[in-house]
């Protein structure tokens, strides 16, 4: 009996040492408090005043007891459908956090928190308000770089967020709802997502409770170094559900180098229109499992048409960083100097080709042309489509030269593989489509059972459907 106590007590005796361990505790317990006390006093909150407009319905009251208070992020929903229905000007207000970056008052926060502002007010842990000066500001990044006169101000560490690994206990400082200084901390869920209006941006995904008014906060790796900047959330409540997206710090700083040196931000470009390979694209294209960026079209004159990319090559790495999916290709394209060369590796007719493409720098606008279907008689293929040829009108409306037909009907195979009335079929597996005797010609030749890649242009966009031919 007394052997038996011994050892039950020793086991005891054991778990108690190892979670007493720092190490070991860490992972069980994580403790944040030593993190939130160093670095609080580096985090800011941020308001902004700008002149909007009221309507008709400016004039709304809510009941008596009910209102809101100064710095609600409900506010914010009013003053988003006021701000459409002008009239005359009033001071509309909105809350952000921020984090100080150096000593001598320069600060961090989001593009979108700042945009549009009159007065940007930054509020220090000491109470301190000072009005900040906008140094420059990025939409596409969403980061804006804030200036305030103050000396020998407190200033957070920063990490890389290349190194955060995916399941790491992070920590989040800001002002959700204008409540100063709130502490939330979670995993990292993911990282490289990206967000469909966001094409240069692989934002860091994690389950900390972010929420409006965290937005330009820091979030904290457990050394206590900033790895991310919080920037948005999914949510169909307007509130929190567990999805939090963060900008890796390491993009942030590069945009805040540039908007130091000269104003504004220069990011490289590539010149192709891309989407992700399917598994049935990747049988059309003799690729034993979907990867890579399928180019689906190349801008004219553009680097990589000088370089010679192709449409139907799939880029699977950029300067030796692999690309597995086509939301990889533009954050490493947008963050190479321009002017340099950049070695792209494609996958082209089953061949692996190395080419060389000197990066020039993204134009401010790039114009694609939209198509236009137009009625004209034509008969059904035996993939399942119908097409007719072009008008000069619509090759004119659609940017096209001498090639492509127009989808007029669909069933069977092309229906389920997602063709639609009024596409434009530019190629089949490779092979141009110049006019309707060239589409049945290249048809009627498709081996039954065999997976074919169509390439074409839908609202002006090119893109790429697997065809599985079943007659």
């Amino acid at each position: 009996m007394y052997k038996k106590s011994k050892s039950i007590y020793l086991v005891v005796a054991f778990m108690l040492a190892i979670l007493s361990n720092s190490s070991y505790g860490q992972v069980f317990l994580p403790d944040f408090t030593q993190l939130v006390e160093k670095n609080s006093a580096a985090i800011v909150n941020i308001s902004t005043t700008q002149k909007v407009k009221e309507g008709g319905i400016a004039q709304l009251q809510l009941p008596k007891g009910l209102e809101l208070p100064d710095g609600s992020p409900l506010n914010d929903l009013f003053k988003h459908f006021l701000d459409k229905r002008g009239g005359a000007p009033r001071k509309g207000k909105s809350l952000g956090s921020g984090f100080i970056i150096s000593k001598d008052g320069y600060l961090i926060t989001n593009h979108h928190v700042v945009n549009n502002a009159d007065e940007i007010v930054v509020r220090l842990q000491d109470r301190r308000e000072l009005v900040a000066e906008l140094i420059g500001s990025d939409e596409k990044s969403d980061i804006a770089l804030l200036k305030i006169e103050a000396k020998e101000l407190p200033v957070v560490k920063f990490g890389s967020a290349d190194k955060l690994k995916v399941g790491a206990w992070v920590l989040a400082i800001g002002s959700p709802f204008g409540f100063d200084h709130s502490v939330t901390a979670g995993i990292v869920s993911a990282k490289g997502r990206s967000l469909p209006s966001e094409n240069y941006v692989p934002f860091i995904q994690t389950d900390v409770a972010i929420n409006p008014g965290n937005s330009g906060g820091p979030l904290f790796n457990m050394d206590g170094e900033v790895v991310g900047i919080n920037s948005q959330i999914f949510s169909r409540t307007g509130g929190f559900m567990g999805l939090s997206f963060a900008i890796p710090i390491d993009v942030a700083l590069n945009v805040v180098e540039q908007i130091k040196q000269s104003g504004h931000v220069t990011r490289g470009w590539l010149g192709v229109m891309i989407q992700d390979v399917t598994r049935e694209l990747a049988e059309s294209f003799g690729m034993e499992r979907p990867y890579g960026a399928l180019v689906s079209q190349v801008v004219p004159d553009s680097p990589s048409d000088k370089a010679g990319i192709q449409v139907g090559d799939v880029i699977v790495a950029f300067n030796k960083n692999e690309v597995d999916r086509s939301s990889a290709l533009p954050p490493l394209v947008g963050k190479s100097p321009v002017n340099k060369k950049a070695d792209v590796k494609v996958i082209r007719n089953g061949k692996t080709i190395h080419l060389q493409v000197k990066i020039e720098a993204l134009p401010e606008q790039l114009v694609s042309a939209e198509g236009k279907s137009a009625p004209k008689k034509a008969q059904m293929s035996r993939i399942g489509v119908a097409v007719a040829g072009l008008t000069e009108e619509e090759r004119k409306e659609s940017g096209l030269n001498d090639e492509g037909v127009r989808v007029d009907k669909v069933e069977g195979d092309a229906l389920s593989a997602g063709i639609r009335v009024g596409d434009i079929i530019l190629k089949i597996q490779g092979r141009a489509i110049k006019n309707g005797a060239a589409f049945r010609e290249i048809t009627e030749k498709l081996k039954v059972g065999s997976s074919v890649a169509l390439l074409i242009q839908r609202n002006g966009n090119p893109l790429f459907l697997a065809l599985k031919v079943t007659d």
